[in-house]
């Protein structure tokens, strides 16, 4: 199964909460690829970095979020490991740890380890699924993250070093 049959069997209707949802994955997926088409030098699977990105939100339909369309009754911020459940059920392991490793700069236990996994949490930070049409800047990135305390801004700076 690919990444598309997924999104097709979890997000069966045409409706806002899809649309958002393919809008802010592309986002993601496509800063992730350019990140990895500028640094030639970093060793990334590139077809997996993609469908992760793609998928890395799959779990947001079972939140309670109804200004991003979410209709569920788990709180947003578990929507990362919901995904996780829904990605090793389907027999992607791999995603399935990018989905519960993006939220943040990664939740505690669930921080990103692998270099896919650092891209798409960073990719992540610039687009915000309540603004979707607005890109943040690594400054503006870097001051919504600092509500979560310092660490998570020092691990995004990193990246930033790194990644652009």
């Amino acid at each position: 199964m690919d990444y598309q049959s997924i999104i097709d069997k979890y997000y069966p209707v045409d409706n806002e909460l899809r649309r958002l949802l393919l809008k802010h994955s592309r986002q993601v997926a496509d800063r992730a690829l350019l990140i990895v088409d500028k640094h030639k030098e970093l060793p990334v699977d590139r077809q997996f970095l993609e469908e992760a990105a793609m998928l890395h939100d799959i779990g947001v339909f079972r939140c309670h979020a109804p200004s991003i369309f979410c209709e569920g009754t788990e709180p947003y911020i578990k929507h990362g490991p919901i995904g996780g459940v829904i990605l090793r059920a389907e027999g992607f392991p791999r995603h399935a740890r990018v989905a519960e490793r993006h939220t943040g700069t990664g939740l505690p236990g669930y921080e990103p380890e692998t270099l896919e996994e650092q891209i798409i949490c960073y990719a992540d930070k610039f687009y915000s699924k309540s603004s979707p049409d607005h890109v943040r800047t690594v400054l503006e990135t870097a001051q919504s993250l600092e509500k979560f305390g310092a660490e998570g801004v020092k691990i995004f700076l990193g990246w930033a070093e790194r990644f652009e």
